[in-house]
């Protein structure tokens, strides 16, 4: 594995992501910013965030796989939420923890959430992007 994950002493521990990703590697993955579409373009789970985090998340997934990696290997993720206020966390992790239970995964890398007024269309609540070192 290319990516060591560390929460420092000092830093506080949390429980969806740790505070540092220490990277080994020689190739770097930029997954660029993942929505809530399935193979067809369509929008999954429009007006529901939880689902549009599980299905923009699982698409990070396949991002990565197609370039030989998967969450393992992910080093930052960083999530843009449409008017985003703290009351939607639960949403987020339940999206979150559907989408990894899936991907049969663990992986909490570094992660930022920033709050948007909007992203490409209107139906799409939530977009995810990821770099990777593989």
């Amino acid at each position: 594995m290319a990516v060591t994950l560390v929460n420092p002493a000092g830093l506080p521990e949390i429980d969806v992501y740790h505070q540092v990703a220490v990277a080994e590697g020689t190739k770097l993955v930029f997954v660029a910013g993942q929505v809530a579409w399935g193979a067809d373009g369509v929008t999954i789970g429009e007006g529901d965030l939880a689902a549009q985090v599980e299905r923009s998340y699982l698409n990070v997934g396949t991002a990565l796989a197609g370039a030989g990696g998967s969450f393992d290997d992910v080093v930052k993720l960083t999530f843009y939420v449409v008017g985003w206020t703290p009351d939607q966390m639960p949403a987020l992790l339940d999206g979150i923890a559907r989408a990894t239970a899936k991907l049969d995964t663990k992986a909490s890398p570094p992660a930022t959430l920033i709050g948007v007024a909007a992203l490409d269309v209107p139906e799409h609540l939530v977009e995810i992007e990821a770099t990777a070192v593989l």
